[in-house]
């Protein structure tokens, strides 16, 4: 019996379903939860709904969000955690309780899909796959099978959010991709609707996610092939990964590390092309004592509580606490990534 099968079977059994995006959802997480849905409705769940935390503040996470029409609800632990008999709970694009989401450590799980690397997964169905390009690509492979099967329908809305989808977490299917993403997008390609994938790869970009990317060309520091940089305050925390996708394009850069305040925490985006640094694992060392990274070899990010600057966060001077963080955070960027800060 196949994955896609396996899948099917259990939602059949279940009466609804519970989808809980990780932390600031992105396409591939959105894509991969609408799918999953579908496939519930298909398959005789009474409901489903998605659940996300943090926020959906990047240009096209937004655009893909309104343009699809993904109906999104904040998260609630109280539902999630007291779910009655035969409601079933799922973790897509991220798999452990308490990892990149809120679900509170050790709560039951039902299903998980998700090519992130983790350890310590828990539920009734897994597929978790840390060599594919993106989660949606799972998800492409399941719907394609099940359309000739049990006749889930493949849509024109859910054909381009999943071709998106991969097309975005790949960037442009230069970073993690496999054969299996050209396979799920070649199925898809038919049903897509070019319009709304050119409106959803170009949509208006706000004022302070300039600020911030300026202020992180400004704020760059090059050691090597090592660019290190911060934004200081923002309100755009997915300005972050977008300046580090475009200082990772410097000449001679390698590695970009961004980070900077957001709310009551500090977040870090990574993207390394260089081949000696996991920057995944590089970002795990640098924060797993006082937060939570980790990510991929070419990908990674992480968030850090405000909180172990207490000290400093109570002060009204802003620019002594970004000094601080600033001086703490790279000195622990520079021990994981072996750098050597005589060299500046």
């Amino acid at each position: 019996m196949s994955d896609a099968t396996t899948l099917y079977d259990l939602l059949a059994d279940g009466d609804d379903i519970t989808v809980v995006c990780h932390n600031n959802p992105d396409p591939d997480c959105l894509s991969s939860a609408f799918t999953l849905c579908r496939i519930a409705a298909a398959a005789g769940t009474d409901e489903s709904r998605i659940l996300y935390s943090g926020q959906i503040s990047h240009q096209q996470n937004r655009a893909f969000v309104n343009l699809l029409g993904i109906d999104l609800e904040p998260f609630d632990s109280e539902s999630v955690r007291d779910r009655p008999a035969g409601s079933l709970l799922a973790f897509v694009d991220h798999s452990v309780p308490g990892a990149n989401n809120e679900v509170p450590e050790g709560t039951p799980v039902d299903i998980v899909i998700d090519h992130h690397p983790a350890e310590g997964i828990e539920a009734d169905f897994i597929d978790h796959r840390e060599e594919i390009g993106a989660t949606a690509t799972i998800l492409a492979e399941y719907v394609t099978e099940l359309e000739t099967t049990v006749e889930v329908e493949v849509d024109t809305p859910l054909a381009t959010a999943l071709t998106f989808a991969i097309r975005r977490e790949t960037l442009g299917f230069l970073r993690g991709t496999t054969t299996a993403e050209y396979e799920a997008v070649t199925a898809l390609h038919d049903r897509i609707d070019a319009d709304l994938l050119d409106r959803l790869s170009t949509p208006s970009v706000s004022g302070a996610t300039v600020n911030a990317v300026a202020d992180a060309i400004g704020n760059r520091s090059v050691r090597g092939s090592t660019l290190v940089t911060h934004v200081g305050y923002t309100s755009e925390r997915d300005a972050l990964p977008q300046a580090a996708d475009y200082l990772a394009t410097l000449e001679g850069v390698e590695t970009a590390v961004v980070f900077g305040l957001v709310d009551d925490a500090i977040h870090v985006s990574a993207r390394s092309t260089d081949s000696r640094i996991h920057v995944g694992d590089a970002l795990d060392d640098a924060f797993a004592d006082v937060g939570s990274a980790g990510g991929h070899r070419e990908m990674a990010g992480g968030e850090i509580p405000l909180g172990i600057f207490a000290g400093y966060a109570a002060s009204d001077d802003d620019d002594a606490l970004i000094d601080i963080v600033e001086r703490v955070v790279t000195a622990r960027l520079d021990a994981a990534l072996g750098l050597d800060r005589a060299e500046e």
